[in-house]
């Protein structure tokens, strides 16, 4: 039931990082405009850390209205922008930041980041990673352009250039928990679960409440067969999977079911024949047992109480994720498709004989 590989477009914090000054802003009134204007920045990225992208926008906003020639401001707002799902409006941002500062390899990687996921742009996020990496300095900001430069290539299935890329990663271990998760993702990714077990570990122990870290490790330990350490892992994923703040455009739950009905009604007539009658259960994510019984506890969709001696077979109960569902959708707008590419997807796992079949080569003439 666990994928080999998933991908997910999770925004990082780059070389922006808060410190416990900057956090529980003020702005008296006494304050000068530049005063206000670090004070809104500061508190911006705050609440980015916190969730917060509403408010977080409009401290950017206002830091831009105060210092329209600012780059941090431009990147803060296109960081902002960028989480809340307007990639187009995000890269003016981080190219106005660039223009203003031709340097700033932390709006560059922003920029390339925007470009690998969602626009799928992979040749000019490649060009961008080239920009930031004749700036860059030490083996950290190296490395975290790097590892876009893999996920460019990574995205486009060209895994030769991208382990060309891996294997130019500076040596040695990194203060920073992100860029240890970064690259035992990365590993992982090219097939290499032994080299990034300990890369996660290490993330693990220096980012302990990062879910990404450890449903991550969950899967190098899977792919290595400690099943035991694998389900700690995904247990603790899930834990803090529920503690994170929902999408910030997430649904109420009589909607969210709307859009679960619908997609089924869009079901093909073989597919609806083997959940005709099937309860219909909306939760945020699989419940901690059946994750230990092996369910991925990132699964958007699982088929339960199955009948396959029955003919056609059944399956009596369907659960639907709804966190795990608008994790792994853009918005609101995709929501529906992605529904109902999950039911179909956990049903050609059920009942093989409904997963798609592969395209037959054509002869050439």
């Amino acid at each position: 039931k666990r994928p080999p590989a998933p991908r997910y477009a999770v925004h990082t914090l780059r070389s922006h990082t808060m410190t416990d000054g900057d956090k529980n802003v003020s702005e008296p009134p006494e304050r000068g405009p530049m005063d206000q204007f670090s004070a809104h920045i500061d508190r911006g990225w705050d609440l980015v850390h916190r969730g917060d992208l509403p408010g977080a926008q409009k401290s950017a906003e206002k830091s831009v209205e105060l210092d329209a020639s600012s780059p941090e401001a431009h990147n803060l707002l296109g960081f902002v922008t960028a989480a809340m799902g307007d990639a187009e409006a995000a890269l003016e941002h981080y190219r106005e930041a660039i223009a203003l500062d031709d340097s700033f390899v932390e709006a560059m990687l922003n920029a390339a980041e925007v470009l690998i996921h969602p626009v799928h742009d992979f040749e000019a996020a490649v060009d961008m990673v080239e920009d930031a990496l004749e700036w860059a300095e030490g083996d950290e900001e190296v490395a975290d352009a790097l590892l876009l430069k893999f996920d460019a290539y990574m995205h486009q299935g060209d895994r030769e250039h991208a382990a060309k890329v891996l294997a130019t990663l500076p040596e040695g271990e990194f203060e920073s928990g992100r860029v240890e998760f970064l690259i035992g993702r990365a590993f992982f990714e090219s097939g290499n679960a032994e080299a990034a077990a300990p890369r996660l570990t290490r993330a693990a122990s220096l980012e302990p409440d990062n879910p990404d870290v450890h449903y991550y490790l969950g899967l190098a330990h899977d792919a290595l067969e400690r099943s035991d350490d694998a389900t700690v892992e995904f247990l603790r994923a899930r834990e803090l999977d529920l503690l994170m703040p929902p999408a910030h455009w997430a649904l109420p739950v009589a909607h969210f079911e709307r859009l679960v009905q619908r997609a089924i009604d869009r079901l093909s007539d073989d597919h609806k024949v083997v959940i005709d009658g099937a309860l219909v259960i909306i939760s945020d994510a699989p419940g901690p047992e059946v994750v230990a019984e092996g369910v991925d506890p990132r699964a958007g969709v699982l088929l339960d109480a199955l009948s396959k001696e029955q003919e056609p077979p059944r399956a009596r109960r369907i659960f639907v994720y709804q966190r795990n569902v608008e994790r792994l959708s853009e918005g609101v707008a995709e929501l529906e498709a992605d529904l109902l590419a999950l039911l179909e997807a956990e049903m050609g796992v059920a009942f093989p004989a409904l997963a798609p079949k592969p395209a037959e080569d054509v002869p050439d003439p």
